[in-house]
């Protein structure tokens, strides 16, 4: 069970993934998370730098799919400017918004990453529904409340992970 909330990769920022590198695993889609992935939780909309990996990412013919479990509102105020398509109130951890991206997107489990910050929502959606996941350090270290709720297990988790020695990263 512990095993379903281990990354397949670990990575300090979205900006570390690069569309070469998934190219030469086969990936041709990207299933994201909005808040403390891309932007800060409390960052309305992308940055230059995000638009930038956004642009990168099409130029390698990598579709991306912002998938969180946050309001319409919030959603699609950040996603239209960069044309991305969207899943809002996903209720991750459940399969049903993975499975529903992958099929939007057109591509079979095996061409699919899931990037996330939360070992609760993320990663351990994107194991269930049989994709690879990559773990990104939260961009800020505060939270809404129940985010907060969920890092508290997730530190227990990790340190479970550690003790076990199935990670070696520092947090």
């Amino acid at each position: 069970m512990l095993n379903l909330f281990l990354p397949n990769q670990h990575v300090k920022s979205i900006f570390d993934i690069k569309p070469a590198e998934l190219t030469e695993k086969g990936i041709k889609g990207i299933i994201t998370d909005l808040d403390n992935t891309l932007v800060a939780w409390n960052q309305p909309e992308a940055t230059p730098e995000i638009t930038e990996w956004f642009n990168q990412m099409k130029e390698h013919h990598i579709k991306v799919t912002i998938v969180s479990n946050n309001n319409q509102e919030r959603v699609q105020f950040f996603c239209e400017p960069l044309s991305a398509p969207f899943i809002f109130r996903a209720r991750k951890p459940l399969r049903r918004a993975f499975r529903k991206a992958t099929k939007k997107m057109g591509l079979k489990n095996d061409e699919v990453v899931v990037i996330g910050d939360q070992l609760m929502t993320d990663i351990f959606g994107g194991n269930v529904a049989g994709l690879y996941t990559i773990l990104v350090v939260p961009i800020l270290q505060t939270d809404g409340k129940l985010t907060r709720l969920n890092r508290k297990i997730e530190r227990y988790i990790l340190r479970q992970l550690r003790k076990k020695g199935k990670i070696t990263w520092e947090e």
